[in-house]
């Protein structure tokens, strides 16, 4: 059995290694869908889907997680249409791992099983409130997985997070 993991990752941080680490193992294969993935250089979305990617990607590889396979989804801005816009991509899923209400409900709806996850330290591992601590030159590093830290000064995200 296959399961999505759907999120923004905008940055992947310790609460999304968290869920893969809790869920990567009780399924066939996990798939890791980057929800609006056409979307970059805003202040919701700072980061590519290739820059996305490559932060989980970083991060999964030391932890000898494989059995991952990271999609780009795009947004259609259609909700009832959505899960077969997913479907579309991707169609060798069973459950949703989600704590998104709505998106938890779209998939159920079409019959999908849905898990909740737990959520790590949630107050902290958000992303509006990561990009937020950037963007304030606050500290953020203890907030996402040291290959994240890396990649965004590599890259000099925080310089982009400040523009926007």
């Amino acid at each position: 059995m296959n399961a999505l993991f759907i999120g923004r990752f905008q940055p992947f941080h310790l609460g999304h290694l968290y869920v893969i680490k809790n869920f990567y193992n009780k399924y066939d294969k996990l798939y890791i869908g980057i929800g609006s993935s056409q979307y970059h250089h805003t202040s919701e979305n700072p980061f590519t889907f290739e820059e996305r990617k490559s932060m989980i990607e970083k991060t999964l590889q030391p932890e000898h997680i494989h059995n991952c396979t990271i999609i780009a989804i795009p947004d259609i801005h259609d909700p009832p249409h959505w899960v077969d816009h997913v479907r579309s991509i991707i169609d060798d899923f069973s459950v949703i791992l989600s704590n998104n209400g709505f998106t938890t409900s779209l998939f159920e709806r079409k019959g999908f099983d849905s898990r909740q996850t737990d959520l790590f330290h949630r107050s902290e591992h958000e992303g509006t409130l990561i990009r937020k601590r950037i963007k304030q030159q606050k500290k953020w590093d203890h907030l996402v997985p040291k290959q994240v830290y890396e990649y965004i000064k590599s890259i000099d995200g925080e310089k982009r997070i400040s523009q926007l």
